[in-house]
């Protein structure tokens, strides 16, 4: 409990010294406003942007004018979407880092403060399923559950890196990629050391994405950054499908549409801790809304990305 508060200290004192708060907008329906904010020059960044949903994601964001912060592992598929966004109205520039490393996530989070003095947006995209390794149990470089970390802990850690920076740049939005595949999160058992299951692992991850957004709103007022989660589209052409060797059901068109609504839609200003299906507003998992459990992520986090 200490330690949870002291992220929560830390966290709004930060905020409070960086940031004179503005008004926020009040809740509404957004199916019938679908006008976006004004991207243009704009920073954003787009982790596992390289290829897939993120890819799409990137270059859109990039055809708004925004500046785009390219991620990935591949420097020649990044140098690729870089040159795409590159010939149109927007900008951008490729950042490395393998989400299998947590001092690789610092060092990224790391370059980007160094590079740039705002950051207005933060998608969590890049993650892995359950056809990563064969579906067999890994372990990260730190130790950890391979599906865990990269789809959940990373988000967590540069989430909490890029505070400070997000918070300069308010009204800042920070959007992850979840799923409608949610499983309660083990606490007891949250490496999933017994009885591991691919789909066990990937549905936990992603329901712990969900999990910390609705923390962080919490935690942080929305007129300063908001922090919601996706579905995007079940199923969608992506790497990450193929590798399930399962049929596709929807396309990564799809998908994009309803990532850019919640990342950019105008009504969704200064609203914030909340969980979408696609482009629609829709209740994710209970254990979402259990605060108790989320103070426990939120405590288990910081013990497993502590130096």
């Amino acid at each position: 409990m200490k330690t949870l508060l002291l992220v929560r200290s830390l966290a709004f004192i930060t905020l409070a010294c960086l940031i004179a708060g503005t008004a926020g907008a009040q809740p509404g329906d957004t199916s019938s406003n679908q006008e976006a904010i004004d991207m243009t020059g704009k920073t954003v960044l787009v982790t596992g942007s390289t290829d897939g949903l993120g890819r799409e994601a990137a270059l859109r964001l990039g055809a708004m004018g925004a500046h785009v912060l390219v991620h990935g592992r591949n420097d020649e598929r990044g140098a690729e979407v870089v040159a795409a966004i590159n010939e149109g109205p927007g900008s951008a520039q490729f950042y490395r880092a393998d989400f299998a490393s947590l001092d690789e996530i610092r060092d990224l989070a790391a370059a980007v403060m160094a590079d740039h003095e705002r950051l207005d947006m933060l998608i969590n995209n890049a993650g892995i399923g359950t056809g990563f390794a064969d579906g067999n149990r890994s372990l990260s470089e730190d130790g950890h559950e391979m599906i865990f970390q990269v789809n959940y802990l990373a988000t967590y850690l540069l989430t909490q890196e890029l505070l400070p920076l997000l918070g300069k740049s308010a009204p800042a939005r920070v959007i992850h990629v979840a799923s409608l595949a949610q499983r309660p999160v083990d606490f007891d058992d949250p490496m999933m050391a017994n009885g591991f299951d691919a789909g066990a692992a990937y549905s936990q991850s992603k329901l712990a994405q969900i999990l910390h957004a609705v923390e962080m709103a919490e935690m942080i007022e929305p007129d300063l950054i908001t922090f919601n989660a996706l579905h995007p589209a079940t199923m969608m052409d992506t790497t990450l499908v193929r590798q399930m060797d399962a049929p596709a059901r929807t396309t990564v068109d799809e998908g994009a549409d309803a990532l850019i609504h919640v990342a950019t839609a105008a009504a969704l200003t200064g609203r914030s801790g909340l969980y979408f299906n696609g482009s629609t507003e829709a209740r994710a998992n209970a254990q979402a809304y259990d605060a108790s459990a989320r103070e426990r992520l939120i405590e288990l986090s910081v013990e497993l990305t502590t130096n």
